[in-house]
């Protein structure tokens, strides 16, 4: 199996430059005492309404919490279930910040395809989507008629 090959360029739009820029903000509010791997995301609703998250460890790991996870459930508390784009950023300089296993699946609960920026710290990003990073998932329709 090949890697996926990521190609940085400036963002497209204004929204896109916004979003980029909201999830670097937020990357310097998290709390990453352990290791020292700061993530932000800024996730977009549908309506244009905007959630930030950073991750948040906790010194026994497992309660541990990434960007994505707290940006979309801040939002799903406000009313929010349904999503336009998120952009992720880290202190990465050339590889990209990719959503864990976790949060890729966690998304995929709102979205298949939701549309991903990953943002380097000079604001660069890269467009991929959420049925790129998670191809063939399972998601809310894989139970239609069971649930």
């Amino acid at each position: 199996m090949s890697s996926m090959e990521f190609v940085y360029e400036e963002p497209q739009d204004a929204e896109s430059a916004e979003l980029a820029r909201l999830s670097l903000e937020a990357r310097d509010h998290s709390h990453s005492p352990y290791s020292k791997f700061r993530v932000g995301a800024a996730v977009r609703t549908a309506d244009g309404t905007v959630f930030k998250g950073c991750n948040v460890e906790s010194c026994s790991f497992s309660p541990t919490i990434c960007a994505e996870r707290v940006a979309v459930a801040s939002a799903v508390a406000a009313g929010h279930k349904k999503f336009a784009a998120i952009a992720i950023s880290s202190d990465q300089e050339t590889e990209p910040c990719t959503p864990c296993g976790v949060c890729r699946q966690f998304m995929r609960e709102f979205s298949r395809d939701l549309r991903i920026l990953l943002v380097r710290p000079d604001g660069m990003v890269c467009r991929t989507d959420l049925e790129q990073l998670l191809p063939g998932s399972f998601g809310p329709d894989s139970l239609e008629g069971r649930v």
